[in-house]
């Protein structure tokens, strides 16, 4: 277990690096075999590096270090601070895509409680970070599905199973790849701090 003064430093590392990869749009470099050929190219993973603040908080501050900062961030953005994709303010609760937001405070934990169940190995952390992945899609499903029922904002643009396809199915192999990033950056940064 991390000292509390430990969690709070981790919390607020992952509510700054969750605010930070809001804007901050993910790239993949091209393999190094085509260097030579092409030089250094960049592809878009077509998601931002987000959901990579809210599992590195969970990676390297345990469960309460990653729901905290996910809080403090979902605090934040509902109090008009612009943290958000598209702003900020109270009124984001009744935006169909809200779920996956509210999904960073359980998917942080989750991912927290898995980091530290065992010693820090790639498998039991690539475990974790997926396992977080999946209950913030949860959430955003059960999100999107409430709010499809009761008409909220975005419901009228993009039928049920189209929102659905476009904030999960079509983000997940972005989200993978910046999972697996995180994967390793928690690894190497476990190892260095010696827990």
């Amino acid at each position: 277990m991390l000292a509390a003064s430990n969690q709070l430093l981790w919390s607020m590392i992952g509510l700054l690096l969750t605010m930070g990869g809001t804007f901050l749009e993910g790239y993949v470099a091209t393999s190094p075999l085509s260097w030579s050929q092409y030089g250094i190219h960049a592809l878009s993973l077509g998601v931002t590096y987000q959901i990579g603040g809210v599992l590195l908080a969970g990676c390297l501050g345990g469960k309460n270090a990653g729901a905290l900062s996910q809080i403090a961030y979902l605090v934040m953005g509902l109090t008009l601070l612009p943290v958000f994709a598209d702003g900020g303010g109270i009124g984001y609760v009744k935006v169909s895509q809200f779920g996956y937001l509210l999904g960073f405070i359980p998917g942080a934990w989750i991912c927290g409680f898995f980091a530290f169940k065992a010693r820090p190995r790639l498998e039991t952390l690539a475990f974790s970070c997926f396992c977080g992945l999946l209950i913030v899609h949860f959430c955003g499903i059960t999100y999107l599905i409430l709010s499809y029922v009761l008409q909220w904002q975005g419901t009228e643009t993009l039928s049920l199973m189209q929102a659905m396809l476009r904030y999960s199915w079509f983000a997940l192999p972005g989200q993978l790849a910046v999972a697996c990033a995180v994967v390793v950056i928690a690894y190497v940064l476990r190892h260095l701090m010696f827990y």
